[in-house]
């Protein structure tokens, strides 16, 4: 029979963080349910049932993974990274040539069987954050040393950079940045880190202008920087979600009475939070703003409280990638940034980005249980030093 006490007694970690997921996916299924009313009448379906079959199980799901990700000793995620690397990059070469197209980018591979897609750069962002800590960990005794240490580091960044940006820029850009905050973090020397942002710049350029997508990369550069010169079908996405904006006002229309959901291509993903703050308004967006900010805040407790180095560089970039990823979400939603197809993390509708997403909180979560364990036995220890009054 199931037994919720043992389970609760199971959870580890840090409180305010399993707070902060439980509040993000209830934000997730309201927010969803709202935004999917037009698609699932074009479906010819019910709402209920569009949300129950594609995001309530699959919210189930990452709840699921993030509390068995948290259960296995994050010491264990360094072996895994190495066999993670090994598989994505054949897989991110394979999805750039026989990937499913969406939007004029490949960035979708087809599990057989199931017949699910699946998001190749959310598999990549794990695999190089967590290859990226177990490899800086290492490399600490000689981390100044440029063909044992510099090299190796950074081939496996570029690769993966220049993979994931020719169907899919905004994700490497990110995960190169979040990279840069590892290496930093790593103690590799500023010198080197300058030689990599050139290099980065170099295959940024080569990205835009030489890129399979190098047409669609200068089109939104384009309208983000000149809005005023471009016709209404370069700025429509951007135009409906300010139109949300604006519309929301201070407390919004209340639960599910957007209107703009019914043109913005993408309200449950890419621009949710457009029509989170349409429904709830500024102090809707704000309390969201509000979680990932205090989200950030106990990660980076967590990791200046790690005792081991791993520990530490693994959670700072899997919490920096979300935060990250987070931002740059709600920057596009609200016309500070150029249109991007970057899901807002536990909140915006979408399988692989919510397991992916799951599993690296359910990670932090493993680091934080690790330290308050360590805590835990350091407190036990001055106590038991401590004689005994007579």
């Amino acid at each position: 029979m199931f037994n919720i006490n043992a389970l609760l007694e199971r959870t580890k970690g840090d409180r305010w963080i399993w707070l902060i997921i439980i509040m993000l996916s209830l934000i997730s299924i309201m927010a969803v349910y709202s935004a999917t009313g037009a698609i699932a009448y074009k479906k010819g379906i019910t709402v209920e049932k569009y949300l129950l079959y594609k995001h309530v199980i699959f919210v189930l799901l990452g709840i699921a993974m993030i509390y068995i990700s948290h259960l296995l000793d994050y010491k264990y995620y360094s072996g895994i990274s190495k066999i993670l690397m090994i598989v994505t990059i054949p897989l991110l070469f394979y999805t750039l040539i026989f990937g499913s197209s969406i939007n004029d980018a490949s960035r979708w591979v087809k599990i057989p069987v199931i017949g699910l897609t699946f998001q190749t750069s959310d598999l990549a962002k794990l695999a190089l954050i967590t290859f990226l800590a177990r490899m800086l960990t290492r490399k600490q005794e000689n981390i100044k040393d440029v063909k044992n240490s510099f090299v190796p580091i950074m081939g496996s960044v570029c690769v993966v950079f220049i993979l994931i940006a020719l169907a899919n820029l905004s994700t490497a850009l990110m995960l190169f940045g979040v990279s840069i905050l590892l290496l930093i973090i790593g103690r590799i020397s500023i010198k080197q880190i300058a030689i990599v942002c050139a290099g980065g710049l170099v295959l940024l350029m080569f990205v835009v202008f030489l890129g399979p997508r190098r047409d669609t990369y200068k089109s939104r550069i384009n309208a983000f920087m000149h809005p005023e010169k471009q016709t209404s079908d370069k700025n429509y996405q951007a135009n409906h979600s300010k139109i949300a904006l604006a519309s929301g006002g201070l407390f919004g229309k209340g639960p599910g009475n957007s209107t703009e959901r019914n043109f913005l291509p993408h309200p449950y993903s890419d621009f949710i939070f457009a029509i989170i703050i349409e429904e709830y308004g500024t102090v809707g967006g704000l309390a969201i703003v509000v979680l990932y900010l205090v989200l950030l805040y106990r990660c980076v407790r967590i990791v200046t409280r790690s005792p081991k180095a791993f520990g530490a560089l693994l959670a700072a970039g899997l919490s920096f990638s979300l935060t990250i990823q987070a931002f740059a979400n709600m920057a596009v939603a609200v016309g500070l940034g150029p249109v991007t197809g970057v899901p807002l993390p536990l909140v915006s509708m979408g399988g692989t980005s919510m397991i992916f997403t799951s599993i690296a909180f359910g990670i932090i979560l493993s680091v934080s249980r690790d330290v308050e364990e360590h805590s835990s036995k350091k407190e036990k220890v001055i106590v038991g030093e401590i004689p005994a009054m007579a």
